[in-house]
């Protein structure tokens, strides 16, 4: 980045393709750029697409455990109204300690797919904008770039991973479907409900509950890290483990906020792909009924605190494997720069 010199921007004819309305605000982009775009190739889409897979299902997989437990405490939460620890003990004593890893399959398959095109979409969007932008702007407006990359990822994400979704939550909440494998359950709940109902019931709240988050996890993330590196490292000349670590600490702090942000919405994706919640009628109306019967205060608070140890663990893990596969595959992670500490 700092000292390569400027390149022109892709044109519309280069290998860099472009999506027509990309395509149109990179005319209003100037002539050349002091970021060496070449090297945002359909590789680097690829390699961190690959990153976001692993990433995503590693760490989703790893707190499967601690899923099983808070989505129990939201769709009971008479029988489960202790707390986490109290949740373990329960679920162990009258299930077993193999009950923990009930939807793991879903659960590592499902954020293998949604990593993939969360993390390499966001490469991909994050970067064609600020190439449109020009540098200047796409300084200047970068948290909201990351906002639009993020919320643009995650709905193509989020269709590969609603039926995941959809057949770990019935899963955890049903022991019928518990004693199937992954794709013995997600055929028997098509059959008996039909495609659509049963795979993408919760689409609606899942796009409420992922797109938020993402959007608070990229973008605090980001500002988190940047905030850390411009207090103690401003030209980012540290360690690979003091980079490590930065990405561990910044993750956790996004991840704490996005897991508040999401809340209420999660709770609302655990009812829906519960059988029988919120009687008959079309997904709006099933919504509806579930966010009347809980009420405002329970949608945002019942699981929180089980939830903010979860998504802030798994999200630190995740930047920070992610931000270390990168250099092992051969690339750097695009990162917005301020044009006027730039030398050209």
């Amino acid at each position: 980045f700092g000292s390569r010199a400027c390149l022109s921007v892709c044109s519309p004819r280069s290998l860099c393709w472009q999506p027509p309305f990309l395509a149109l605000l990179a005319k209003m982009a100037p002539g050349s750029s002091c970021y060496d775009f070449s090297v945002y190739s359909g590789s680097y889409y690829l390699k961190g697409a690959l990153a976001g897979g692993l990433c995503c299902s590693i760490t989703h997989g790893g707190a499967c455990p601690i899923d099983v437990v808070k989505t129990r405490m939201q769709l009971d939460p008479v029988k489960y109204n202790k707390g986490m620890i109290d949740g373990f003990k329960q679920v162990i004593k009258n299930e077993g300690a193999g009950a923990l890893a009930t939807g793991l399959g879903p659960t590592a398959g499902g954020y293998l797919f949604q990593g993939w095109w969360k993390f390499g979409g966001f490469e991909f969007f994050k970067v064609n904008l600020a190439k449109a932008y020009g540098d200047q702007a796409a300084w200047d407006k970068r948290f909201m770039l990351n906002s639009i990359a993020a919320a643009s990822a995650e709905f193509i994400a989020d269709i590969f991973l609603c039926p995941f979704e959809a057949t770990r939550i019935r899963q955890v909440s049903d022991p019928v479907y518990a004693k199937m494998s992954m794709p013995g359950a997600a055929g028997a709940m098509v059959k008996a409900e039909g495609l659509v109902p049963a795979m993408y019931s919760g689409f609606v709240p899942m796009l409420f509950k992922q797109i938020p988050y993402t959007i608070a996890k990229f973008v605090v993330q980001d500002f988190a890290q940047e905030s850390i590196y411009k207090l103690t490292y401003p030209n980012r000349d540290c360690s690979k483990g003091t980079k490590f670590g930065i990405s561990l600490t910044s993750g956790v702090i996004a991840g704490v906020a996005a897991a508040i942000i999401s809340h209420p919405a999660d709770t609302l994706l655990s009812k829906i792909n519960k059988a029988g919640e919120g009687g008959e009628g079309s997904m709006f109306v099933r919504m509806g009924r579930i966010a009347a019967e809980q009420g405002p205060v329970k949608l945002c608070l019942v699981g929180l605190p089980a939830r903010c140890v979860m998504i802030g663990g798994i999200t630190a893990g995740q930047f920070g494997i992610f931000d270390t596969l990168l250099p092992v595959m051969g690339v750097e992670k695009f990162h917005f720069h301020d044009p006027a500490k730039h030398h050209h």
